[in-house]
């Protein structure tokens, strides 16, 4: 009995040893291996991000490219949004690893978004721009912008302000104002406010209100400035107009987590009740 166990495991180990010598993704080179690996990673593009299945897939195109940045960024989001940091990040490291330029400032991204490590994330912002000047878009806005408000939220206003007003300039020289993102003009009216510069701050809620009319957010503070200048009457009616707009939906928010400065209607309805006194 104990012979034919040896035989058996003997028989086992030399069929895995054919098997994994025969595998048909060993004779491909480096481009073919990142072309199957591509393949293999799209055809699961359409599986909801995280599943079993998605996950399962970008696995099977890790096997055949361990180098595919793509792949192994992915894949980290998944512990990320389930709040698995222990493994997110040593993933998330290895697409890093890969492709630094395009992955750095999308660190920096997430520790500014998902952990509010502001600190992080600029070191990574700067790190960026270090590699790749003027060229870093992480989740479509320039690395300045997300300077920006990391900054602000170290109550740095005046490095918030100094970066916005750096990417306002550029994507309006680039495309137009009013292709500029309202969340540049928000956040730079708040460190604006805070810093005690109330002409400017009024002048970025105007702009967004200019571009879209429908914004809880610049209505509120449009409604301290009021109250701020002794105005009740104009700050009662602003104040009534953003709780309107935040009750359709009109607030500046983010399905996956609280935004920074983000408002709620109980901020709303304490203020109308400072207002009226």
């Amino acid at each position: 009995m104990v012979k034919l166990l040896k035989y058996c495991l003997s028989y086992l180990f030399i069929i895995f040893v054919i098997t994994s010598c025969n595998n048909p993704n060993d004779d491909l080179n480096s481009v073919e291996r990142r072309k199957l690996a591509e393949k293999v990673f799209q055809e699961g593009a359409h599986l909801p991000q995280g599943s079993p299945k998605s996950m399962t897939r970008i696995e099977k195109a890790i096997s055949i490219d361990s180098t595919y940045a793509e792949a192994l960024r992915e894949l980290s989001l998944a512990y990320l949004k389930r709040g698995m940091p222990h493994k997110w990040k040593p993933q998330f490291e290895k697409a890093i690893k890969a492709d630094p330029k395009t992955w750095i400032p999308w660190r920096g991204y997430l520790y500014l978004y998902f952990y509010r490590d502001y600190d992080k994330a600029i070191a990574d912002f700067n790190a960026s721009d270090s590699l790749t000047p003027h060229l870093d878009y992480p989740q479509g806005h320039s690395v300045d912008f997300w300077r920006g408000i990391a900054y602000l939220g170290l109550k740095d206003y005046e490095n918030s302000i100094s970066y916005l007003d750096k990417h306002i300039k550029k994507e309006t020289e680039d495309t137009g104002e009013d292709w500029v993102e309202l969340e540049a003009f928000l956040y730079r009216g708040i460190a604006s406010f805070e810093v005690g510069d109330f002409k400017r701050a009024e002048e970025d809620f105007d702009k967004i209100l200019n571009y879209f009319n429908n914004s809880a957010d610049a209505k509120y503070y449009k409604s301290r400035l009021f109250l701020q200048q002794g105005k009740n009457q104009e700050a009662l009616k602003m104040i009534d107009a953003a709780i309107e707009d935040f009750k359709t939906g009109f607030f500046n928010q983010y399905h996956y987590v609280e935004l920074l400065r983000q408002i709620y209607l109980s901020d709303l309805e304490e203020l109308k009740s400072q207002i009226k006194g």
